[in-house]
This record gives structure tokens, sequence and C-alpha cells, in this order.
């Protein structure tokens, strides 16, 4: 069985979009694409080289769409990139020109994908496929960036599809600059009690 791991940047109240540009997602108004920038440093920068190792991605559409636009002429800052599988959920895509690429329909192709053999599996962006995988328990480690702001609008890590888990610290740092590295993974079932008792 393969890993799915969901890796993202959020700010402390969850928003996870457009953290990369001002142009890169402006849906619903958006205007603080661009959001990580200030807080990026070589700390940050190393985590990210050591998180951007070869595995295969999961990605929903637009995220792909972006990552295809860009990726295939940038392969020398993520090194192997172009030679990974690229498993993109759509509904109406059916061929891309970057090679790799596989097409997904329904939560029962990213089952089967999950149950075969092959390396970990990472999610980048992708809100939407994000909620679906939430939702169908399908996540199995979170590497998140939480960064140091609030933006109160935007599209959340956590949203609808979000269903009781818990989860535990693998792995962390805080950046210089105030960015929390937090890795978990997934551990069963929410667990309750009182306090003191």
């Amino acid at each position: 069985m393969r890993k799915i791991i969901v890796l993202s940047f959020i700010t402390l109240d969850g928003v996870m979009q457009a953290p990369g540009g001002p142009k890169e997602d402006t849906s619903g108004g958006f205007k603080y694409g661009g959001w990580v920038t200030p807080y990026f440093d070589e700390t940050a920068g190393k985590i990210m080289q050591k998180q951007m190792k070869p595995a295969d991605l999961l990605l929903g559409r637009k995220t792909f769409e972006i990552f295809a636009n860009y990726w295939p002429e940038h392969e020398h800052d993520w090194p192997g990139i172009n030679d990974v599988a690229k498993y993109v959920m759509s509904k109406t895509m059916k061929k891309s020109d970057w090679e790799n690429t596989i097409f997904l329909r329904s939560v029962a192709d990213i089952k089967k994908l999950k149950n075969s053999k092959g390396s970990d599996i990472q999610v980048h962006g992708s809100g939407k496929l994000i909620q679906t995988l939430l939702e169908n328990d399908l996540v199995d480690e979170l590497w998140l960036k939480i960064f140091p702001l609030t933006l109160g609008k935007g599209k959340k890590l956590f949203d609808k599809g979000t269903i009781p888990a818990a989860f535990t610290l693998t792995e962390s740092l805080v950046t210089p600059r105030g960015v929390i590295i937090a890795n978990y993974k997934r551990a069963g079932k929410v667990k309750t009690g009182t306090i003191g008792a």
C-alpha cells in the first residue's frame, strides 16, 4: 500500500489559496496571492528541497494545469519532476503533453492507486481534491508549513470534507521567520476525555 501525503502551505486560519504568487489563483476575488514570500528563508528552502524528493504526484485539475505550465521547463528546481507519474483527478481532461500523466475519474480510482505498489504519493495544492481525500479517510500524512498570518478569506485546507481524525506529530521545527514546519501521520480515531478527571 502506498502512502498519500498532503503537503500544504497554510495560514494560521487555515487558508491555502495562492501561496506562490499574485496570479496563481484569484478565484473568489482572492487578492493575497504570494503570501508566503515575506516569510520564506534559507531554513524553509532547505525543508522544501528535502520534501521535493522524487515521488509520484496526485493533483487536482487546476493545480495540474499550473504545474504543467511551469515545471516541465524548470526541472532543475525539482529534479525528477518530469520522470515521476502525475495522477490527475479530473472529469474533463483526458490528455496532456506532460510525460507520465495519468488521469483518474473517481475515488475508486484513487483507492486502487493507493493499494498499488510504488513510491509514496504527494499531493500539492489541489484544495478540492484534498477535501475528497479527507472525506474518504485517504490521507496518511500531512506535511504542513504554517505561516504566521491570517487572511480571513480564501480556500481552506480543512473545509467541508474534513472528518474527525487523530494525527501524531512526527517532525517539527520553527524557522527564523516564524514558519512552523509540522509533519503529522494518521493515528486512528479521535479520543475524548475530561481534564483533571
